[in-house]
C-alpha cells in the first residue's frame, strides 16, 4: 500500500483513539499491546521506555491535581483522588496507544518510504506556499539522527565536543515516491467516510 495512505490511516487511528470512550479505549490498548508483543516487541519497549518520564508526569498531574474524593482520607494533602486516578488511567491509555501506533508505523515503513509518504501528503499544499520537499528532507535528517542512538546515550547529545560531519562523508538523501492507484484511493475515501460517520454518531 502507498506509504502516504498508511500514514493517513495511522493519523486517523491516532485521532480516533483520542475520542473513544474508556471501555473501548481499554479494549484497544489491550489489543494493541498483544499485537505489539507479536510484531514490534523490541521497538515498542524502546519507545515506551523513552516516554516513561512523560507517563510518570501525566500520572502525577492527573492523579494528584484533579479535584475529587481523596483516596486516602487520613492524608488529604498527600492523597490522589479517585477521579484523578481514573483520568490518569485514561490519558495513560491514550498515550500508550499512540506510542504503540508509532512503533508499528516506524517498524513497517523505512525512513525513505516514511518521508516519501509525508511528501505525498504535503504535496497538495505546495500551492499555498508549503515547502513539501524541504519539510520531507529535514524530517528525514531528523529521523536518521534520532534512530542512530549515540554510544554514550542521550547525555552525549549535551556534550560540546561533537565531531562535525564533513560534506564529503555525508550520505546521499533519497525519497521513495510510490504511485497511487485508484483502488487504494477508493479505499482511503471509504475509510475516511467511515471515520467521519463514527465521529458524527459519537457527537
Amino acid at each position: 500500500m502507498h506509504a502516504g495512505l498508511l500514514i493517513a490511516f495511522w493519523m486517523a487511528g491516532v485521532a480516533t483513539l483520542q475520542f473513544v470512550p474508556p471501555t473501548w479505549l481499554f479494549v484497544s490498548v489491550v489489543v494493541g499491546v498483544l499485537i505489539a508483543l507479536r510484531f514490534v516487541k523490541e521497538r515498542s519497549f524502546r519507545l515506551l521506555r523513552r516516554t516513561r518520564f512523560l507517563m510518570l508526569a501525566v500520572a502525577i498531574f492527573f492523579a494528584w491535581f484533579s479535584p475529587g474524593e481523596s483516596l486516602w482520607p487520613a492524608l488529604p494533602g498527600l492523597s490522589p483522588t479517585r477521579e484523578g486516578l481514573a483520568l490518569a488511567a485514561e490519558h495513560l491509555g491514550r498515550l500508550v496507544g499512540v506510542v504503540l501506533c508509532v512503533a508499528g508505523l516506524l517498524e513497517h515503513l523505512s525512513v525513505p518510504r516514511l518521508v516519501g509518504g509525508l511528501y505525498a501528503l504535503f504535496h497538495p499544499f505546495e500551492r499555498i506556499g508549503l515547502p513539501a520537499d524541504r519539510l520531507a528532507v529535514r524530517l528525514m535528517l531528523v529521523l536518521s539522527y534520532v534512530e542512530a542512538t549515540p554510544s554514550g546515550g542521550w547525555r552525549s547529545w549535551l556534550e560540546d565536543d561533537i565531531v562535525p560531519v564533513h560534506h564529503k562523508d555525508a550520505t546521499p538523501i533519497s525519497i521513495v515516491r510510490e504511485p497511487l492507484g485508484y483502488g487504494q484511493l477508493t479505499i482511503a475515501v471509504l475509510v475516511g467516510l467511515t471515520l467521519l460517520a463514527l465521529l458524527e454518531l459519537r457527537a
